[in-house]
């Protein structure tokens, strides 16, 4: 065994080791937001709004409102709110009127707990409240003013104590499974070392032809119009446009998951355009160089991974756009918005693997670059990025189904590192579910590119 082999196992272990010594310390933080719900019916339409604080201190920005708009039924409601809150003022709209507000609950994820006060309505602190009586479910409400509010005390304690002994045992569960999967990865990839690596290494070998030819593609795709390169960011800004101006003016969007939504909306396709275009032009690499294809004397392997770093220069352009746009929102980028890189290779690894599989089936089935349109012009909109996915709150299994699309984990992780301030190890059970998905795709994907890569010349 030479030296740099023996100094990159070292390092290997030793990296192996310090990533195991992570997993083993990894604990998720309990809190984050709540889930305020409950089930209203009123003798007529009124505004309900909620404010929640540590201390009683009111502020406009530390409210919700929702409408209560059929009068005579029952109306679900579900409040978003701080885990770091003590208090929340329940506000029953502006008119005099009859309220019955019932499952009046504080919950997050299956944890659920309900508002101590409730039981003894006599010990509320109310105003301009005629009576309050308590039902089967919750509470009769008459209110006789114009600013009718209750105080209720959060029991943000016992949710914690009981989310906290879930989540501990949770969490060894998932550093288990990771262990496994990190460890398991590593000794597979020792074992069959000669395959596994022969793939990334000939890519790292001919890193320096691959950006070459990635640039030259940047360069022609445009060549011969008049405004060049610009019109590979016309049309993804277009788009951005168009969808701010349909969500956001023409249907009032406003705020989606406490955000902005022209930020809301950025962050989300701004991944999404990079796997569009790489997979697009990726699949059709092959084709396009078809004379490179025929020379029996060259990697072909590379050829798709060109269009992917050729995406790239477009990507990189957009994230600085994205950041622009965010910190003048006030949304200031942190040690956090380093996770772009991360994501961005999580984007470029998924993109790859599926390439390598469309890429060489396209070659002997032309259909399939149609069907890849019409799964991108729906993938889209299955991803959450111009909707919010909570919305499905009340679909839990519908929900995991979203999720199961590995956009969904990049999509979230780009929102995480340009709003959300939540790092990807707090996720850790989306991100061993992603890198599986990943890692399994790339395997698939280079073995039938390379069952098929002898025909390749033949048919084109």
């Amino acid at each position: 065994m030479g030296k740099k082999k023996k100094i990159l196992g070292v390092l290997g272990v030793v990296c192996l080791a310090l990533f195991n010594v992570l997993i083993l310390c990894h604990k998720t933080e309990v809190g984050g937001f709540y889930d305020l719900r409950m089930s209203v019916t009123a003798d007529q339409t009124q505004a309900i709004q909620i404010y929640y604080s540590a201390g009683r201190e009111l502020s406009e920005e530390n409210s919700m409102v929702q409408t209560y708009e059929t009068a005579g039924t029952i109306q679900e409601m579900s409040f978003s709110v701080p885990s770091n809150c003590n208090w929340i003022r329940l506000d029953l709209g502006d008119k005099p009127g009859t309220f019955e507000i019932e499952n009046l609950s504080l919950s997050y994820k299956k944890f659920q707990t309900v508002f101590s006060g409730t039981e003894n309505p006599e010990t509320l602190e109310t105003q301009q409240i005629s009576s309050v009586t308590k039902t089967e479910n919750g509470l009769a409400v008459v209110t006789d003013g114009t600013d009718p509010f209750i105080w209720l005390e959060m029991e943000s304690d016992s949710l914690y104590a009981s989310m906290e002994k879930s989540i501990q045992k949770k969490d060894w569960i998932l550093n288990l499974l990771m262990l496994l999967f990190v460890d398991g990865a590593a000794v597979f990839a020792v074992i069959f070392r000669k395959k596994v690596f022969v793939l990334p290494l000939e890519l790292w070998q001919n890193r320096a032809l691959i950006l070459n030819l990635a640039k030259n593609d940047f360069k022609t795709k445009y060549a011969g119009s008049y405004l060049g390169i610009f019109w590979a960011f016309v049309q993804p800004i277009v788009t951005i446009l168009v969808y701010w101006f349909v969500f956001s003016v023409g249907l009032k969007s406003g705020m989606v998951a406490n955000y902005p939504f022209v930020l809301y909306l950025v962050s989300g396709i701004v991944p999404w355009f990079f796997f569009q275009d790489a997979l697009n032009s990726g699949t059709n690499s092959l084709i396009e160089y078809n004379y490179l294809v025929k020379k029996v004397v060259f990697k072909i392997s590379i050829l798709p991974i060109v269009k992917i770093v050729s995406a790239l220069f477009v990507h990189a352009f957009f994230v600085v756009f994205s950041l622009i746009l965010c910190w003048l929102y006030g949304y200031t980028p942190g040690l956090h918005t380093i996770q772009i890189l991360y994501y961005s290779f999580c984007t470029f690894l998924l993109t790859l693997g599926l390439v390598y599989t469309t890429s060489a089936i396209v070659i002997f089935f032309r259909d399939l670059t149609q069907i890849i349109g019409i799964f991108l012009q729906v993938g889209v909109w299955l991803t959450p990025i111009m909707w919010d996915l909570n919305m499905l709150s009340n679909h839990p299994l519908l929900m995991k189904a979203f999720k199961l699309n590995p956009m969904y984990y990049i999509v979230s992780g780009y929102r995480d590192a340009m709003l959300g301030n939540v790092w990807f190890w707090e996720r850790w059970g989306w991100t061993l579910y992603f890198w599986v998905i990943t890692v399994v795709l790339f395997g698939v994907g280079t073995v039938i590119f390379k069952r098929l890569k002898p025909h390749f010349a033949d048919v084109l």
